[in-house]
């Protein structure tokens, strides 16, 4: 699975581009959830193309725009349409019933 490291500066331009289904995931170092995530979700076997990181203290602009209030913050993009935030325990089976559930839904315009 691909792992991309986006900003302020290019998550938007990356996001609308990419192909297929990208996992958006809001961290931050401070954050033991956060660590933990970015250990696990590259190992399961998530129905995804890659995990897109965003550093939320690094990145302002784009925590204001995607109305991140916790870490770490999951949102489901696919061929650049937003199909909004992933709530569900950070595990396989819950994730990919998760991701089903909100690809399913009407995709909206990137926040």
């Amino acid at each position: 699975m691909d792992q991309l490291q986006l900003t302020d500066f290019d998550l938007d331009r990356q996001l609308l581009n990419l192909p297929g289904i990208s996992l958006l995931i809001f961290t931050s170092v401070g954050c033991s959830s956060c660590r933990w995530a970015r250990q696990q979700l590259p190992v399961l076997a998530l129905p995804v193309q890659r995990l897109c990181w965003v550093d939320a203290e690094e990145n302002g602009g784009a925590v204001q725009r995607y109305g991140v209030f916790h870490l770490p913050t999951l949102f489901v993009v696919r061929d650049g349409q937003f199909h909004g935030a992933l709530r569900c325990k950070l595990s396989a089976d819950a994730m990919t019933q998760a991701l089903d559930q909100a690809l399913a839904l009407a995709p909206d315009d990137l926040p």
